[in-house]
């Protein structure tokens, strides 16, 4: 499995696609998940900075099997880690963690302090990842944006 920069036709496409049909399936979210996703995508594609923003494509013999985005932040300072996802058949083989990894280097790189991150709680391996790389929870509230009962959760890590 390899990881690429995302820019080959069709990237910004598979990565809404894939978000909004997995996580319906293994979550039940609907439209409103997918119309984030959408708006996020539509962002990185008409403001992206590719000295301060990269997203890239975890791939295996030309298929895609996962992306994450490093974002501009809500100040200089701070990256934005979204749109972490991971085909099911590619759990399992730290694929997620280099996904990280990639994103949190480029963010160094790039010479970024901080990065943040939005998620909710029942998405477990990928807070294990984060956890795993140093990132706190900072703040935390329900929420029903997606569907009933779902914790809202703020992660950080400092990165010099």
């Amino acid at each position: 499995m390899q990881i690429r920069r995302l820019g080959r036709p069709g990237d910004l496409g598979w990565v809404l696609q894939a978000h909004g049909e997995l996580y319906a399936a293994e979550y039940g979210w609907g439209l409103d998940y997918e119309g984030l996703v959408a708006r996020i995508v539509a962002d990185f594609a008409t403001t992206y900075d590719p000295d301060l923003e990269a997203a890239w494509i975890a791939e295996q013999d030309d298929e895609r099997l996962g992306s994450i985005f490093c974002v501009r932040g809500p100040d200089a300072a701070t990256a934005k880690l979204r749109l972490l996802l991971l085909h099911p058949s590619a759990r399992g083989h730290g694929l997620g963690g280099r996904l990280v990894d990639t994103c949190l280097d480029f963010a160094r790189a790039a010479g970024y302090k901080r990065m943040v991150l939005w998620t909710n709680d029942p998405l477990i391996a990928a807070r294990n990842i984060y956890l795993a790389r140093g990132f706190t929870l900072t703040a935390q509230e329900p929420h029903e944006l997606f569907g009933e009962g779902l914790l809202s959760q703020t992660y950080e890590v400092e990165l010099t």
